[in-house]
């Protein structure tokens, strides 16, 4: 007569004490009755719970649920062997699960970390000043310096010359109007001084505009570039282009221009 192991549904022979498949001894008394779709020989079936926790696991949002459903799953097979597979599917949804939550977590972290740099950077803007590499030299104070005194040259040099009005000689300049110790400062200090675009605004008439740089040189490019014009405002380029200076340079403060010995601005990191 054949008979079913009480474990996991297994044919026994008669006489057979221990099952062939699970090993349990077939003349221990039975704790609990087998389960129906094992004894009538149905075929296993995929656990859903296994299918839920690896669907969910490839998506961010849902690994909490893909590690719940993941350990419901393993639970649920071994409590019913024989009938439910997918273990390897829960192991794959809970390894996914639980990838998802530490990228979650990475991610609110460093959300966090960028608001915050955020919000300091925009304040040190706000009060016209920012970090640049975490370097506060001497040398630009004395570029602001020089273009200050490179404008207010320019202008006495207009006034005193109202036919010729400004001049791009550097030269004379510093000859004329004091400026050489300027001048030899910002030099000094890596910068290179260039005194260019004078025009007029009609043929022959006195020069009207003009464009004063002050940058580095490639060999000290980490340095800001500065530069200014007819309209004396002095102007900053983070990336040290003269050119970028001329084009989208940033105002500075009057306190920096007033006060560049005071000064401890530097470029964004």
């Amino acid at each position: 007569m054949t008979s079913f192991c009480l474990g996991c549904g297994t044919s026994m022979a008669e006489g057979e004490r221990f099952c062939a498949n699970c090993g349990r001894d077939s003349s221990a008394s039975a704790t609990a009755a087998p389960d129906p779709a094992i004894a009538f020989g149905l075929p296993p079936e995929t656990s859903g719970k296994a299918i839920v926790s690896l669907i969910s696991g490839l998506f961010l949002p849902f690994a909490l649920v893909a590690i719940i459903f993941g350990h419901l799953s393993l639970s649920e097979i071994r409590k019913t062997p024989g009938r439910l597979t997918g273990r390897g599917i829960a192991i794959a949804g809970l390894v996914l699960g639980y990838l998802g939550v530490v990228a979650t977590v990475g991610l609110i972290t460093f959300a966090i970390i960028s608001a915050l740099r955020f919000e300091k950077a925009q304040a040190k803007i706000k009060t016209g000043k920012t970090v640049y590499r975490g370097q506060v030299t001497t040398n630009r104070p004395s570029a602001v310096s020089a273009l200050r005194s490179f404008n207010t040259a320019e202008i006495a040099f207009a006034q005193a010359h109202p036919a010729v009005g400004y001049t791009c000689s550097v030269e004379e300049l510093s000859r004329i109007w004091g400026i050489s110790s300027d001048l030899d400062q910002v030099k000094k200090n890596g910068y290179v001084i260039t005194l260019q675009g004078c025009a007029s605004e009609r043929t022959k008439g006195p020069v009207t505009k003009y464009q004063v740089l002050a940058y580095p040189p490639p060999s000290k490019a980490r340095l800001p570039a500065f530069c200014s014009d007819e309209s004396d405002v002095i102007k900053i380029e983070w990336s040290g282009s003269p050119k970028d200076c001329l084009k989208k340079g940033a105002d500075l403060p009057d306190t920096e221009i007033n006060h560049p010995e005071n000064w401890t601005s530097s470029a964004p990191r």
